[in-house]
Protein backbone atom coordinates (compact mmCIF):
# COMPACT_ATOMS: atom_id res chain seq x y z
CA UNK A 1 0.00 0.00 0.00
CA UNK A 2 2.98 2.55 0.69
CA UNK A 3 3.97 2.79 -2.75
CA UNK A 4 0.40 3.40 -4.06
CA UNK A 5 -0.04 7.38 -5.21
CA UNK A 6 -2.99 9.79 -6.68
CA UNK A 7 -3.07 9.77 -9.90
CA UNK A 8 -6.14 11.60 -12.33
CA UNK A 9 -7.71 10.55 -15.18
CA UNK A 10 -8.84 13.26 -17.50
CA UNK A 11 -12.11 12.16 -19.57
CA UNK A 12 -14.54 13.74 -21.72
CA UNK A 13 -18.24 15.60 -20.27
CA UNK A 14 -20.35 12.95 -19.37
CA UNK A 15 -17.77 9.99 -19.56
CA UNK A 16 -17.08 9.99 -15.43
CA UNK A 17 -19.31 7.28 -14.60
CA UNK A 18 -17.83 5.50 -17.51
CA UNK A 19 -14.49 6.05 -16.32
CA UNK A 20 -14.98 5.25 -12.51
CA UNK A 21 -16.35 2.00 -13.66
CA UNK A 22 -13.38 1.04 -15.88
CA UNK A 23 -10.81 2.22 -13.15
CA UNK A 24 -12.58 -0.38 -10.45
CA UNK A 25 -12.76 -3.05 -13.34
CA UNK A 26 -8.67 -2.42 -13.46
CA UNK A 27 -8.25 -2.41 -9.83
CA UNK A 28 -7.82 1.13 -8.75
CA UNK A 29 -8.10 1.85 -5.37
CA UNK A 30 -10.43 4.57 -3.86
CA UNK A 31 -11.97 5.85 -6.92
CA UNK A 32 -13.54 9.48 -6.99
CA UNK A 33 -15.81 10.97 -9.67
CA UNK A 34 -14.79 14.65 -10.73
CA UNK A 35 -15.83 17.36 -13.46
CA UNK A 36 -14.14 15.83 -16.69
CA UNK A 37 -12.25 13.51 -14.42
CA UNK A 38 -11.89 10.82 -12.23
CA UNK A 39 -9.57 10.35 -9.33
CA UNK A 40 -8.00 7.13 -7.84
CA UNK A 41 -5.08 5.55 -6.10
CA UNK A 42 -2.58 2.52 -7.82
CA UNK A 43 1.38 2.41 -7.70
CA UNK A 44 3.58 2.44 -10.25
CA UNK A 45 2.74 -0.43 -12.25
CA UNK A 46 -1.10 0.46 -12.46
CA UNK A 47 -0.01 3.62 -13.56
CA UNK A 48 1.13 1.27 -16.92
CA UNK A 49 -1.80 -0.56 -16.57
CA UNK A 50 -3.74 2.39 -16.73
CA UNK A 51 -2.56 4.11 -19.88
CA UNK A 52 -2.58 0.94 -22.06
CA UNK A 53 -5.99 -0.39 -20.46
CA UNK A 54 -8.55 2.80 -20.07
CA UNK A 55 -11.32 3.57 -23.13
CA UNK A 56 -12.11 6.63 -22.23
CA UNK A 57 -8.96 8.70 -20.25
CA UNK A 58 -7.40 11.36 -22.29
CA UNK A 59 -4.44 11.58 -19.64
CA UNK A 60 -3.27 9.99 -16.57
CA UNK A 61 -1.65 12.58 -14.06
CA UNK A 62 0.65 11.98 -11.29
CA UNK A 63 0.05 15.18 -8.85
CA UNK A 64 3.15 16.00 -7.14
CA UNK A 65 2.22 19.51 -5.45
CA UNK A 66 -0.71 21.49 -4.39
CA UNK A 67 -0.39 24.70 -3.16
CA UNK A 68 -2.66 27.97 -2.50
CA UNK A 69 -1.18 30.60 -4.85
CA UNK A 70 -2.54 34.27 -5.00
CA UNK A 71 -0.22 35.92 -7.36
CA UNK A 72 1.72 35.05 -10.64
CA UNK A 73 4.91 35.90 -8.76
CA UNK A 74 3.86 33.24 -5.75
CA UNK A 75 3.46 30.83 -8.45
CA UNK A 76 6.81 31.61 -9.54
CA UNK A 77 8.55 31.13 -6.64
CA UNK A 78 6.44 28.16 -4.96
CA UNK A 79 7.15 25.86 -8.13
CA UNK A 80 11.03 26.72 -7.92
CA UNK A 81 10.95 25.10 -4.64
CA UNK A 82 9.85 22.24 -6.19
CA UNK A 83 12.76 19.82 -6.28
CA UNK A 84 12.97 19.33 -10.15
CA UNK A 85 16.07 17.49 -10.32
CA UNK A 86 13.70 13.84 -8.73
CA UNK A 87 11.98 14.15 -12.21
CA UNK A 88 14.23 16.35 -15.03
CA UNK A 89 17.90 16.53 -15.90
CA UNK A 90 19.32 20.00 -16.66
CA UNK A 91 20.04 18.66 -19.86
CA UNK A 92 16.40 17.48 -20.81
CA UNK A 93 13.33 19.11 -22.38
CA UNK A 94 10.05 20.20 -21.04
CA UNK A 95 6.65 21.09 -21.98
CA UNK A 96 3.55 22.91 -19.95
CA UNK A 97 0.23 22.80 -20.07
CA UNK A 98 -2.14 25.41 -18.42
CA UNK A 99 -5.81 24.57 -17.20
CA UNK A 100 -6.78 27.84 -15.59
CA UNK A 101 -10.58 27.99 -13.36
CA UNK A 102 -9.87 31.19 -11.62
CA UNK A 103 -11.21 34.86 -11.48
CA UNK A 104 -7.37 36.15 -9.94
CA UNK A 105 -5.64 34.03 -13.26
CA UNK A 106 -7.47 34.24 -16.79
CA UNK A 107 -4.61 33.56 -19.05
CA UNK A 108 -3.30 29.98 -18.92
CA UNK A 109 -0.79 30.33 -21.28
CA UNK A 110 0.94 32.63 -19.28
CA UNK A 111 0.78 30.69 -15.90
CA UNK A 112 2.10 28.27 -18.32
CA UNK A 113 5.02 30.34 -19.21
CA UNK A 114 5.67 31.49 -15.41
CA UNK A 115 5.65 28.15 -14.63
CA UNK A 116 8.18 26.60 -17.63
CA UNK A 117 10.72 29.92 -16.20
CA UNK A 118 10.62 28.55 -12.75
CA UNK A 119 11.92 25.45 -13.63
CA UNK A 120 14.54 26.70 -16.25
CA UNK A 121 15.50 29.25 -13.51
CA UNK A 122 15.99 27.18 -10.83
CA UNK A 123 18.22 24.15 -13.27
CA UNK A 124 20.70 27.12 -14.53
CA UNK A 125 20.92 29.12 -11.28
CA UNK A 126 22.24 25.33 -9.50
CA UNK A 127 23.78 23.62 -12.30
CA UNK A 128 25.09 26.27 -14.72
CA UNK A 129 22.70 24.65 -17.33
CA UNK A 130 18.76 24.73 -18.58
CA UNK A 131 16.30 22.29 -20.06
CA UNK A 132 15.18 23.43 -23.14
CA UNK A 133 11.58 23.37 -24.41
CA UNK A 134 10.09 20.79 -27.04
CA UNK A 135 6.42 21.30 -27.06
CA UNK A 136 6.03 17.19 -29.52
CA UNK A 137 8.63 15.05 -27.08
CA UNK A 138 9.24 16.30 -24.18
CA UNK A 139 10.97 14.09 -21.89
CA UNK A 140 8.61 15.45 -19.24
CA UNK A 141 5.00 17.10 -19.79
CA UNK A 142 3.88 19.06 -16.99
CA UNK A 143 0.34 19.88 -16.33
CA UNK A 144 -0.67 23.15 -14.13
CA UNK A 145 -4.10 23.10 -12.45
CA UNK A 146 -5.61 26.20 -10.92
CA UNK A 147 -8.87 26.01 -9.44
CA UNK A 148 -9.96 29.45 -7.89
CA UNK A 149 -6.63 30.11 -5.89
CA UNK A 150 -5.46 26.46 -5.61
CA UNK A 151 -2.39 25.62 -7.38
CA UNK A 152 -2.03 21.67 -8.18
CA UNK A 153 1.30 20.73 -10.19
CA UNK A 154 1.41 17.01 -12.13
CA UNK A 155 3.29 15.13 -14.56
CA UNK A 156 1.22 13.65 -16.96
CA UNK A 157 2.04 10.13 -17.52
CA UNK A 158 0.56 9.63 -21.06
CA UNK A 159 2.67 11.74 -23.26
CA UNK A 160 0.19 12.69 -26.33
CA UNK A 161 -3.40 12.31 -25.56
CA UNK A 162 -4.63 8.88 -24.97
CA UNK A 163 -7.46 9.24 -27.84
CA UNK A 164 -4.51 9.13 -30.57
CA UNK A 165 -4.24 5.57 -30.00
CA UNK A 166 -1.56 4.46 -32.83
CA UNK A 167 -3.93 3.07 -35.67
CA UNK A 168 -4.99 5.59 -37.13
CA UNK A 169 -3.09 6.78 -40.22
CA UNK A 170 -5.91 7.93 -42.71
CA UNK A 171 -8.83 10.19 -41.92
CA UNK A 172 -11.45 11.34 -43.40
CA UNK A 173 -13.21 14.60 -42.70
CA UNK A 174 -13.73 15.19 -39.15
CA UNK A 175 -13.47 12.05 -37.86
CA UNK A 176 -14.86 11.31 -34.18
CA UNK A 177 -12.06 11.19 -31.54
CA UNK A 178 -11.51 7.72 -30.11
CA UNK A 179 -12.01 8.33 -26.72
CA UNK A 180 -15.22 9.94 -27.45
CA UNK A 181 -16.30 6.69 -30.00
CA UNK A 182 -15.57 4.43 -26.91
CA UNK A 183 -17.73 5.99 -24.60
CA UNK A 184 -20.47 6.00 -26.86
CA UNK A 185 -20.51 2.34 -27.10
CA UNK A 186 -19.88 1.70 -23.50
CA UNK A 187 -22.78 3.96 -23.14
CA UNK A 188 -24.54 1.95 -25.55
CA UNK A 189 -23.89 -1.17 -23.91
CA UNK A 190 -21.67 -3.19 -26.53
CA UNK A 191 -20.63 -6.03 -25.14
CA UNK A 192 -19.89 -8.04 -28.17
CA UNK A 193 -22.33 -10.64 -27.78
CA UNK A 194 -24.58 -9.42 -31.05
CA UNK A 195 -23.31 -8.17 -34.36
CA UNK A 196 -22.73 -4.90 -35.09
CA UNK A 197 -22.80 -2.11 -37.68
CA UNK A 198 -21.93 0.96 -38.21
CA UNK A 199 -23.67 2.40 -41.35
CA UNK A 200 -21.20 5.36 -42.21
CA UNK A 201 -18.28 4.71 -41.14
CA UNK A 202 -15.77 7.15 -42.60
CA UNK A 203 -12.54 6.12 -41.27
CA UNK A 204 -13.32 3.52 -39.12
CA UNK A 205 -12.81 4.69 -35.92
CA UNK A 206 -15.96 3.65 -34.36
CA UNK A 207 -15.69 0.02 -35.76
CA UNK A 208 -12.53 -0.51 -34.71
CA UNK A 209 -13.12 0.54 -30.82
CA UNK A 210 -16.06 -1.75 -31.19
CA UNK A 211 -13.79 -4.62 -32.09
CA UNK A 212 -11.44 -3.92 -29.20
CA UNK A 213 -14.43 -3.80 -26.89
CA UNK A 214 -15.61 -7.25 -27.63
CA UNK A 215 -12.31 -8.80 -27.69
CA UNK A 216 -11.26 -6.99 -24.83
CA UNK A 217 -8.77 -5.45 -26.66
CA UNK A 218 -6.16 -2.79 -24.60
CA UNK A 219 -6.91 -0.13 -26.24
CA UNK A 220 -3.55 1.99 -26.46
CA UNK A 221 -1.29 -1.29 -27.70
CA UNK A 222 -0.63 0.32 -30.83
CA UNK A 223 0.45 3.81 -29.25
CA UNK A 224 4.08 4.75 -30.26
CA UNK A 225 5.07 6.26 -26.52
CA UNK A 226 3.40 7.42 -23.66
CA UNK A 227 4.98 9.77 -21.29
CA UNK A 228 6.38 7.54 -18.75
CA UNK A 229 9.08 5.99 -20.79
CA UNK A 230 11.24 9.29 -20.78
CA UNK A 231 10.59 9.35 -16.86
CA UNK A 232 13.62 8.76 -14.46
CA UNK A 233 12.05 5.53 -12.65
CA UNK A 234 10.85 4.34 -16.38
CA UNK A 235 10.69 0.44 -15.42
CA UNK A 236 10.80 -1.47 -18.95
CA UNK A 237 10.07 -5.17 -17.11
CA UNK A 238 7.59 -3.66 -15.22
CA UNK A 239 5.55 -2.71 -18.34
CA UNK A 240 6.09 -5.60 -20.52
CA UNK A 241 4.97 -7.52 -17.72
CA UNK A 242 1.39 -5.08 -17.05
CA UNK A 243 1.20 -5.68 -20.84
CA UNK A 244 1.70 -9.30 -20.99
CA UNK A 245 -1.08 -9.79 -18.03
CA UNK A 246 -3.28 -7.26 -20.23
CA UNK A 247 -2.96 -9.23 -23.45
CA UNK A 248 -3.76 -12.54 -21.31
CA UNK A 249 -7.21 -11.43 -21.08
CA UNK A 250 -8.12 -10.90 -25.01
CA UNK A 251 -10.79 -13.06 -26.01
CA UNK A 252 -12.53 -14.33 -29.15
CA UNK A 253 -15.13 -12.84 -31.04
CA UNK A 254 -18.32 -15.04 -33.23
CA UNK A 255 -19.96 -12.11 -34.52
CA UNK A 256 -19.61 -9.89 -37.10
CA UNK A 257 -18.37 -5.83 -37.41
CA UNK A 258 -19.89 -4.32 -40.80
CA UNK A 259 -18.65 -1.21 -41.67
CA UNK A 260 -20.64 1.10 -44.61
CA UNK A 261 -19.81 4.25 -46.31
CA UNK A 262 -21.03 5.48 -49.24
CA UNK A 263 -17.27 6.97 -50.41
CA UNK A 264 -14.99 5.04 -51.79
CA UNK A 265 -12.21 7.67 -50.08
CA UNK A 266 -13.22 6.79 -46.96
CA UNK A 267 -13.94 2.49 -46.99
CA UNK A 268 -10.16 2.71 -48.54
CA UNK A 269 -9.30 4.81 -45.09
CA UNK A 270 -11.31 2.72 -42.75
CA UNK A 271 -9.93 -0.29 -44.36
CA UNK A 272 -5.77 1.16 -44.11
CA UNK A 273 -7.16 2.18 -40.18
CA UNK A 274 -8.62 -1.46 -40.06
CA UNK A 275 -5.41 -3.08 -40.84
CA UNK A 276 -2.92 -0.98 -38.65
CA UNK A 277 -5.11 -1.82 -35.62
CA UNK A 278 -4.83 -5.79 -36.41
CA UNK A 279 -8.36 -6.15 -36.58
CA UNK A 280 -9.24 -6.99 -40.47
CA UNK A 281 -10.30 -11.13 -39.40
CA UNK A 282 -12.91 -9.13 -37.36
CA UNK A 283 -14.43 -6.18 -39.19
CA UNK A 284 -16.14 -6.35 -42.85
CA UNK A 285 -16.04 -3.00 -44.75
CA UNK A 286 -18.09 -2.03 -47.68
CA UNK A 287 -18.90 0.74 -50.27
CA UNK A 288 -22.70 0.90 -49.53
CA UNK A 289 -25.46 4.15 -49.22
CA UNK A 290 -26.93 3.37 -45.95
CA UNK A 291 -30.21 4.44 -47.15
CA UNK A 292 -30.14 0.89 -50.26
CA UNK A 293 -29.51 -1.43 -47.77
CA UNK A 294 -31.38 -3.24 -45.19
CA UNK A 295 -30.32 -5.56 -42.27
CA UNK A 296 -28.90 -8.97 -43.62
CA UNK A 297 -27.71 -10.39 -40.31
CA UNK A 298 -29.93 -12.84 -38.11
CA UNK A 299 -31.05 -11.78 -34.97
CA UNK A 300 -30.53 -8.72 -32.09
CA UNK A 301 -28.03 -5.93 -34.15
CA UNK A 302 -26.32 -3.20 -32.66
CA UNK A 303 -25.79 -0.24 -34.64
CA UNK A 304 -23.61 2.70 -33.09
CA UNK A 305 -23.18 5.83 -35.77
CA UNK A 306 -21.99 9.07 -36.53
CA UNK A 307 -23.98 10.90 -39.25
CA UNK A 308 -22.24 13.75 -40.91
CA UNK A 309 -24.12 17.28 -39.57
CA UNK A 310 -24.33 20.46 -40.37
CA UNK A 311 -21.28 22.22 -38.52
CA UNK A 312 -19.22 19.37 -40.02
CA UNK A 313 -20.04 18.69 -43.39
CA UNK A 314 -22.06 20.80 -45.72
CA UNK A 315 -25.48 18.72 -46.49
CA UNK A 316 -28.17 20.21 -49.11
CA UNK A 317 -30.73 18.74 -47.18
CA UNK A 318 -30.56 18.06 -43.16
CA UNK A 319 -34.36 17.68 -42.61
CA UNK A 320 -34.31 15.26 -45.56
CA UNK A 321 -31.47 13.53 -44.50
CA UNK A 322 -32.21 12.54 -40.83
CA UNK A 323 -35.99 11.26 -42.23
CA UNK A 324 -34.38 9.32 -44.62
CA UNK A 325 -31.95 7.68 -41.47
CA UNK A 326 -35.86 7.14 -39.72
CA UNK A 327 -37.02 5.58 -42.87
CA UNK A 328 -34.29 3.43 -43.25
CA UNK A 329 -34.23 2.33 -39.55
CA UNK A 330 -38.33 1.09 -39.58
CA UNK A 331 -38.29 -0.12 -43.09
CA UNK A 332 -35.42 -2.18 -43.13
CA UNK A 333 -33.74 -2.99 -39.77
CA UNK A 334 -36.26 -4.72 -37.46
CA UNK A 335 -34.63 -6.32 -34.51
CA UNK A 336 -32.18 -3.45 -34.02
CA UNK A 337 -31.06 -1.30 -31.46
CA UNK A 338 -29.47 1.97 -33.21
CA UNK A 339 -27.94 4.41 -31.05
CA UNK A 340 -26.38 8.22 -33.03
CA UNK A 341 -24.87 11.09 -32.09
CA UNK A 342 -26.10 14.47 -33.05
CA UNK A 343 -25.48 18.30 -32.88
CA UNK A 344 -28.85 19.56 -34.85
CA UNK A 345 -31.62 19.39 -32.00
CA UNK A 346 -34.09 20.59 -34.61
CA UNK A 347 -33.10 18.92 -37.45
CA UNK A 348 -33.88 15.27 -35.28
CA UNK A 349 -37.48 15.97 -35.21
CA UNK A 350 -37.73 14.37 -38.77
CA UNK A 351 -36.53 11.38 -37.58
CA UNK A 352 -40.01 10.47 -37.46
CA UNK A 353 -39.33 7.82 -34.29
CA UNK A 354 -39.29 8.42 -30.47
CA UNK A 355 -35.73 8.00 -29.13
CA UNK A 356 -35.89 6.05 -26.18
CA UNK A 357 -32.85 7.92 -24.43
CA UNK A 358 -30.88 11.48 -24.78
CA UNK A 359 -27.71 11.54 -23.43
CA UNK A 360 -26.09 15.29 -23.57
CA UNK A 361 -22.26 14.72 -25.25
CA UNK A 362 -19.99 17.48 -26.37
CA UNK A 363 -18.11 16.12 -29.59
CA UNK A 364 -15.82 18.66 -29.94
CA UNK A 365 -17.06 21.70 -28.61
CA UNK A 366 -20.59 21.10 -30.04
CA UNK A 367 -23.09 20.24 -27.68
CA UNK A 368 -24.55 17.48 -29.07
CA UNK A 369 -26.80 14.45 -27.67
CA UNK A 370 -26.12 10.59 -27.99
CA UNK A 371 -29.91 9.03 -29.21
CA UNK A 372 -31.13 5.67 -28.49
CA UNK A 373 -33.72 4.12 -30.83
CA UNK A 374 -35.56 1.04 -31.06
CA UNK A 375 -36.21 -0.98 -33.85
CA UNK A 376 -38.39 -3.46 -32.68
CA UNK A 377 -39.61 -6.59 -35.09
CA UNK A 378 -43.03 -5.91 -36.08
CA UNK A 379 -44.65 -3.23 -33.67
CA UNK A 380 -43.79 -2.44 -30.82
CA UNK A 381 -47.27 -3.12 -29.05
CA UNK A 382 -46.67 -6.75 -30.40
CA UNK A 383 -43.36 -6.92 -28.71
CA UNK A 384 -44.71 -5.59 -25.32
CA UNK A 385 -47.46 -8.49 -25.52
CA UNK A 386 -44.87 -11.26 -26.48
CA UNK A 387 -42.34 -9.73 -23.55
CA UNK A 388 -45.19 -10.15 -21.34
CA UNK A 389 -45.75 -13.60 -22.07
Amino acid sequence: MENNYKMVAKTLYGFEPLLAKELKNLGAIDVKEGVRNVSFYGDKGFMYKANLGLRTAIKILKPIKTFKVLSEDELYKKVYAIDWSQYLSNKGSLAIDATVHSTRFTHSKFIALKTKDAIVDLFRNTTGFRPSVDLDFPDLRINVHIEDTVCTISLDSSGQSLHKRGYKTATNIAPINEVLAAGMLLMSGWDGLSDFIDPMCGSGTILIEAAMIACNIPPNLNKKEFGFEKWQDWDVDLFEKIEASLLSRIRGFDHKIIGYDKAPSAVHKALDNVENANLSEFISIEQQDFFKTEKNTEGHLHMVFNPPYGERLELLNLEEFYKDIGDTLKQSYPGTQAWFIVSNMEAIKNVGLRPSRKIKLFNGKLESRLLKYEIYEGTKKVHKIQKND
